[in-house]
């Protein structure tokens, strides 16, 4: 057999057991969600649309190789928490995300999901958080926590920080600004994944900085509906049963920021 032959006949093989691998994962991921116990909480959730969310959920849990590779019930048990969030998992939209970190998936929620949350409750006017760069910092009180900020007066299209603010219905209003090398600071210090390569903070560090800021402006100044409590309390953690209850964490920034 000649070497071309050979290689081709390599490939096929291998193209073969990769189909072989991803059936199985399937399979594997399928018939969890065919169980009794998830069955009923998404029955509980979404009454007749359970098949839409069963096939949604084989497309993300199938969707990349690291996920492929997980537990493929902390990829549903991922699923199932932003179903009862009613946060869709489309990346394009940036609600909340299920990141594989070694042989287990967690739960994310992005910044654009807090804003939703927060929005839902009724109590927000508005809310919004903001990269910030240089020469539109006036000024930055960091007793109050007020900045003067002037979007127009920009001199490069460096970040130099983040701020988040809302404002609630009763008027009180609030905001946080960080630097970036806050940000980086408290990402290196929190999280575990933050060196990890399958980590948003290395495909997208600045959307992980604007959720960064707005989650501890949100945990330490705002009011905080059962939703945002429970996105709050499951972000980044690994969920190990179907109702939410049994949770690990593997990056620590959340135990921080739940018992600050």
């Amino acid at each position: 057999m000649q070497d071309g032959q050979l290689d081709f006949s390599e490939k096929a093989k291998a193209s073969l057991q990769k189909s072989v691998q991803n059936q199985q994962v399937a399979l594997n991921l399928n018939q969890y969600l065919r169980s009794d116990n998830v069955v009923k909480r998404l029955n509980q959730l979404v009454g007749e649309n359970s098949e839409k969310w069963i096939s949604n959920i084989l497309n993300v849990g199938t969707g990349s190789k690291q996920l492929r590779e997980c537990d493929p019930k902390t990829i549903v048990h991922a699923a199932i928490q932003s179903i009862a969030l009613k946060l869709d998992l489309d990346k394009n939209l940036g609600f909340a995300y299920i990141v594989p970190y070694g042989k287990v998936a967690q739960f994310q929620m992005g910044y654009k999901g807090f804003i939703q949350l927060a929005m839902r409750s009724g109590q927000y006017k508005t809310m919004n958080v903001t990269p910030i760069c240089e020469g539109q910092l006036i000024s930055n009180n960091i007793l109050t926590g007020e900045i003067e900020f002037n979007a127009d007066s920009k001199t490069s299209n460096k970040v130099i920080g983040y701020a988040a603010y809302f404002r609630l219905i009763n008027g009180f209003e609030k905001t946080l600004y960080m630097t970036s090398e806050q940000v980086e600071k408290h990402a290196k210090q929190y999280s575990k994944m933050y060196n990890h390569e399958t980590s948003l903070w290395k495909k997208d560090f600045e959307k992980m900085a604007l959720k960064t800021v707005l989650k501890l402006l949100l945990s330490k100044y705002g009011i905080l509906s059962v939703d945002m409590q429970v996105a709050l309390k499951t972000d980044q953690a690994v969920i190990n049963d179907v109702e939410g209850a049994e949770i690990d964490y593997i990056d620590a920034e959340d135990a921080e920021i739940i018992n600050s």
